[in-house]
């Protein structure tokens, strides 16, 4: 696996009976998990490999509420807060630190759009600063791009990914939750159409609510009980720099050719922006129709599709499996997609153009991960009203490490039935079958 993730130990038994059990230990399983045991609930926390491992490691490690569709906006607000807050909480670094975002532009549609969602953000209470040429500049001094413009939010942060979950399960672990990694969820076990517990494994274990937060699985193993989660897995890819000189003011920085964050240990995680693969697969196949607005989105334009062994395995493959028998789960105990190589160079090379400084900065390892994305990349966090006791959370479309803090607390609203800190309609599942439009996603 090229991700570093912190060790995390199981607990020492394995449960039979809890209140409910989280399907995932990624972001928003592991603060789901923590959010619950914090309100006295018994929780299982069960992960087919390991903590953090898939995409919650794998991912920018951007920590931000600027250029967020608006309905996600307060998610985005709240969680950033819980960011800070957890750190002290449970007396861990999460290698979070509020350094502010920079993106930086060529494009007037850029600069429009920005102003746009501006004006429309500061109605929840949200202030950026959109920056002129010479700010812009000024902000990224170093580089050889003439920008014309830019955006600033100076209160987003970045965090560690390789840190930040393994820390939040092991505080969860202190409060109580029971911890199970190289332990697969084969299937519900269901009674009198509710949920009853999960087969596990290792045996059933019973509880009244499962929460599914198995991010690229989450639609493969929910279809088993005929319920429709429209989710296209895109592969991006990611990079760890060697060690090389600070050269932005802000703790991240975007443009149209790349994405990159300060790591604590002085190297650099860099990506080309939006840019992915779809492994095209029964699964994808099936949902086509629903992405329709995001294909033919600035972020659909910049995809590709291709055809290899995930058609026939995976999370958009086919095919059934019983609770007694060896699940997909356990085939693939963690998703290590193999990193694209064009965008490895391309990366490298746009970012030393940028910087001169940055000249000869290398790759200390590269990687692929697959982000669970949904047609209009705004979550699922959502109960399953024809099945009682159900909840999703899945297709954060490359956000949930960002609000993963925020939508572990939502969740424990849902599942225990109390007031949500943000109206949830924008998240429910049936969004996708009741009829409501689609909208073409415009922020990312």
């Amino acid at each position: 696996m090229p991700v570093e993730v912190q060790k995390v130990r199981d607990s020492a038994s394995f449960p039979t009976h809890v209140d409910v059990v989280v399907i995932g230990a990624g972001i928003v399983g592991t603060c789901t998990a923590y959010e619950l045991a914090l309100r006295g609930v018994s929780v299982a926390l069960l992960e087919k490999g390991v903590v953090g491992g898939e995409q919650s490691s794998r991912n920018w490690g951007w920590v931000r509420q600027q250029n967020r569709d608006l309905h996600e906006l307060s998610l985005a607000m709240y969680s950033l807060r819980r960011w800070e807050e957890l750190s002290a909480e449970i007396g861990r670094d999460l290698g979070f630190r509020r350094t502010g975002i920079l993106y930086c532009t060529k494009s007037e549609a850029d600069i429009a759009r920005w102003e746009k969602w501006g004006r429309a953000a500061r109605i929840q209470g949200f202030h950026s600063q959109l920056l002129s040429a010479s700010e812009a500049n000024e902000r990224a001094s170093g580089g050889t791009s003439s920008w014309i413009g830019g955006v600033l939010s100076p209160t987003d942060g970045r965090a560690e990914p390789s840190l930040a979950v393994p820390a939040i399960a092991e505080a969860a672990k202190e409060k109580g939750v029971s911890l199970h990694q190289n332990c697969a969820v084969r299937g519900l076990d269901i009674v009198n159409r509710r949920v009853a517990g999960v087969w596990t494994e290792r045996g059933l274990v019973k509880a009244g609510t499962a929460v599914c937060a198995g991010g690229a699985w989450a639609s493969r193993f929910s279809h088993r009980y005929g319920i429709d989660l429209p989710v296209a897995n895109v592969a991006g890819t990611a990079i760890k720099t060697t060690a090389a000189p600070e050269v932005i003011q802000a703790g991240c920085l975007s443009t149209s050719n790349f994405a990159l964050r300060r790591r604590i240990d002085g190297s650099y995680t860099l990506a080309v922006p939006g840019h992915g693969t779809v492994h095209v697969a029964p699964r994808g196949m099936r949902y086509a129709a629903k992405f329709y607005q995001l294909y033919r989105s600035k972020l659909g334009k910049k995809l590709k599709y291709r055809v290899n062994s995930s058609f026939w395995n995976g999370p958009d493959a086919l095919g059934g499996w019983e609770n007694d028998e060896i699940s997909p789960f356990e085939r693939i105990r963690v998703l290590d997609p193999v990193p694209d190589g064009e965008l490895v160079k391309f990366a490298l090379k746009s970012l030393a153009n940028e910087y001169p400084a940055l000249k000869g900065i290398g790759v200390e390892r590269a990687w692929g991960g697959l982000i669970d994305t949904s047609p209009d990349l705004v979550p699922v966090i959502s109960r399953v009203e024809e099945l009682p006791g159900y909840v999703i959370a899945a297709g954060f479309s490359g956000h949930g490490f960002a609000i993963g803090p925020g939508a572990g607390r939502l969740v424990s609203e849902i599942v225990l039935n109390e007031e949500p800190l943000t109206d949830i309609s924008p998240y429910r599942l049936s969004r996708f079958s009741d009829g409501s439009t689609i909208r073409r996603p415009e922020m990312m």
